[in-house]
């Protein structure tokens, strides 16, 4: 379990985060809603330790993530695998190669270096990429790749951490509708097949309804509601968004993939 106590994050005079208290169970979906500015990218990264908390706690499975230094943050951060809005990959190397960046916690710095990756990671690496339908493009370099088709590996590669937390913040930020569905599918699939915990911040509420079973509402860096999708008001939308509410709300809901489907939409490398 994922246990946020009394987070804060102040930068300067502001407090991005302020006193966030939360606990996820293991194998939930959680989606982090609000409007830009609300404070859900900065509580993501906390979580992951690319920022410090100002104070609060952060723990998971008893051990104290806050505490975290050296080799042992080091392996937190593999644990907890971040998927970027702007995919964060090296668009000179081949795809095969970025996925197999996920192994980095797990293997020797000579061994990256030199590209001497073992036969169990390549493994892990080409098995993470076929679960998206893209194992066929890992000789290809991943600037060649489209954005749909970009994101995917940058899930493949949080795949490959062999995490137990997935932090994706706004990883369907800027993709069209296909591409969209194709993502979110793949994050629901990597929920509901490998039990594993996520945490995304979205900003279209349909696609958070639909996709997610638990929302966080931040705004101005607070929890402002917390509960399941059906509970979400069009009041309590408002009450989030102000004037962007209708914004937000106007994508029409999709059955999601079920949890033992294929994602048939990838088939078609976009």
């Amino acid at each position: 379990m994922l246990v946020i106590e009394g987070l804060t994050r102040r930068f300067g005079d502001k407090e991005a985060v302020s006193n966030v208290n939360l606990a996820i169970g293991q194998g939930a979906f959680v989606g982090v809603i609000g409007r830009s500015g609300a404070g859900k990218s900065t509580l993501l990264r906390m979580v992951n330790r690319l920022q410090d908390p100002s104070s609060g706690r952060i723990s998971f499975d008893g051990r104290d993530v806050t505490a975290l230094k050296g080799h042992a943050l080091r392996q937190w951060r593999a644990e907890a695998a971040m998927i970027f809005q702007q995919f964060n990959l090296v668009g000179r190397l081949d795809v095969l190669t970025n996925v197999l960046m996920g192994r980095l916690a797990t293997v020797p710095a000579w061994r990256a270096l030199t590209k001497s990756w073992s036969a169990d990671d390549r493994a892990i690496a080409l098995s993470a990429l076929d679960q998206f339908d893209i194992a066929p493009l890992a000789a290809q370099r991943a600037d060649s790749l489209s954005g749909g088709q970009q994101q995917r590996v940058a899930i493949a590669r949080a795949l490959a951490q062999e995490p137990a937390l997935i932090l994706a913040d706004e990883p369907i930020a800027s993709l069209d509708p296909r591409n969209t569905k194709i993502v979110m599918d793949a994050l629901l699939r990597i929920n509901k097949h490998f039990g594993i915990t996520v945490l995304c911040n979205l900003h279209s509420l349909d696609l958070a309804r639909t996709y997610c079973d638990r929302l966080v509402g931040m705004a101005q860096g607070r929890v402002v509601f917390d509960g399941a999708p059906a509970a979400l008001t069009e009041q309590v939308a408002h009450d989030l968004y102000g004037l962007e509410a209708g914004e937000v709300m106007d994508m029409p809901a999709r059955r999601p993939v079920a949890a033992n489907d294929g994602i048939p939409e990838a088939a078609a490398l976009a």
